[in-house]
């Protein structure tokens, strides 16, 4: 049987509404555009989140929006993703696996350690696979290439914000992943 264009695109929102409802109910926490390159990783929630709020609501979610802005993205290329559950517990290596793969992004971002944690235990085969031993152990400030995307650990974002030192350390580690020619 013959498919349109639009009949194809439906069965893709179908399946991805689909994808993202099942990992919702699994306890795992997202929020901005699931159609986006640019997925951050987060571990560390905060107050607001915990009781509930916007993943990436507050001043770290600002400040990680505007920096994407001005490295060329468009403003709603970005998603969140809790390495934590909603019963606040880390995400099953393989539950982190199977949202990442649902969200389909290029760039993937711990924005803390405790992001970086379960990302390496998520991705320890392709990392053990990683010549450079910074690069497969997830250190802050590189970027590990698996399974197509490129890793990195920014090592405490959310922290960086009030030393502005820090704060310009996490800029130049941003700004190694810049857009990859997505046309906007």
């Amino acid at each position: 049987m013959a498919y349109n264009r639009r009949d194809r695109n439906e069965a893709y929102l179908r399946k991805a509404r689909h994808d993202l409802a099942s990992l919702a109910e699994r306890g795992v926490i997202m929020g901005g555009n699931a159609f986006s390159s640019y997925v951050f990783a987060k571990g560390e929630l905060s107050d607001e989140e915990v009781a509930g709020g916007a993943l990436l609501g507050g001043p770290d979610g600002r400040a990680l929006r505007a920096s994407l802005e001005h490295l060329g993205y468009a403003p709603e290329d970005w998603a969140a993703l809790s390495t934590t559950s909603a019963a606040g517990e880390d995400l099953d290596p393989m539950l982190l696996r199977e949202a990442v793969c649902a969200l389909d992004p290029s760039t993937l971002v711990a924005c803390d350690e405790a992001a970086a944690h379960v990302m390496r235990a998520a991705y320890a085969d392709e990392l053990s696979r990683l010549p450079d031993f910074p690069v497969a152990m997830l250190e802050p400030g590189y970027v590990a290439p698996i399974l197509g995307m490129r890793v990195m650990n920014l090592g405490g974002f959310s922290a960086a914000l009030s030393d502005p030192r820090k704060k310009q350390l996490m800029w130049a580690r941003l700004k190694q992943l810049p857009p990859l020619g997505e046309p906007y």
